[in-house]
């Protein structure tokens, strides 16, 4: 971004920068970076190109990790108190501070492993993230997030969850749901706040259930979240956990940060602190 170079040469910010062609020559070039002994890595993205440096790199480890957010959601890093445009982030993690990441690890069905440090699930959310990663991935915001779920309603029909939890591993929950999700951030989607009370560095993750609505109560429900990102009902179920085995009646699709991770039955764990993050002295959370 000709805007950060800007920056960095106005600044004398000691930063190297580097054009990634895919996915995968952005994990190469971290590990590469990682192995000559970089102390910080940081990329220009949102949360799923954060996941792909995360997943690059041993975890644990000693690289410091940053984001400067330039991605269709941005939802990490408003959740470390980074504004929306990646020169103010970057002025302000040029005096950052080091603080911990908790990350959550999903097994699929098929034993793959991944991590993600933002929010996951599976129902109407991972269905839209089709529609979010596909036809509406050139628009930005809440916006892109809601209109994929309005087109991933078509068709949908409520889940039957059952969801095995710990602390308590005697505690489970079985429900027809919308959606089942996993978050470590207490929004994803844009700012869809479905967990207001999470933290990044608690060392638990937040179970968020919301139950099958009719047709109208859903629409409502996405004007709710339209207007101002949170979704206030009854039938939202909220549970603070460190462990989580999800299985649904057939196989469904689940999310990491809007990227499509594989099928249930899924288990997800929290890894405490697992990750150093830089972020701003001063948050300024939107």
């Amino acid at each position: 971004m000709p805007s950060l170079r800007q920056f960095a040469a106005k600044t004398r910010w000691n930063a190297q920068f580097q054009v990634t062609a895919s996915a995968g020559d952005l994990a190469r070039r971290a590990r590469q970076a990682a192995a000559e002994g970089a102390p910080q890595i940081l990329v220009l993205g949102g949360d799923g190109t954060f996941q792909v440096l995360l997943n690059a790199l041993n975890v644990p480890g000693d690289v410091v990790l940053g984001i400067l957010p330039a991605g269709g959601g941005n939802d990490l890093a408003a959740s470390l108190g980074l504004p929306p445009d990646p020169v103010e982030s970057a002025a302000l993690l040029m005096n950052g501070i080091i603080d911990f990441l908790d990350v959550a690890q999903v097994s699929t069905a098929d034993g793959n492993k991944r991590l993600y440090a933002g929010g996951g699930g599976v129902g109407l959310d991972a269905e839209a993230a089709r529609y979010a990663g596909g036809p509406y991935r050139n628009l930005r915001g809440r916006r892109r997030y809601l209109l994929a779920a309005i087109r991933a309603l078509a068709g949908f029909h409520a889940i039957r969850v059952r969801a095995q939890f710990e602390p308590s591993e005697s505690e489970s929950l079985e429900a027809d749901a919308l959606l089942v999700g996993v978050l470590n951030t207490p929004s994803y989607g844009a700012g869809l706040r479905l967990a207001p009370a999470a933290k990044t560095n608690d060392g638990s993750l937040d179970l968020v259930l919301l139950e099958d609505l009719t047709f109208g109560e859903i629409l409502a429900a996405l004007h709710s979240l339209a207007r101002n990102g949170e979704l206030k009902d009854h039938r939202v179920h909220r549970y603070p956990i460190r462990r989580v085995r999800i299985e649904t009646d057939k196989p469904c699709l689940f999310h990491g940060d809007g990227e499509i991770l594989g099928y249930t039955p899924v288990e997800v764990s929290v890894l405490p602190r697992a990750v150093r993050v830089v972020r701003p002295a001063v948050s300024r959370i939107r």
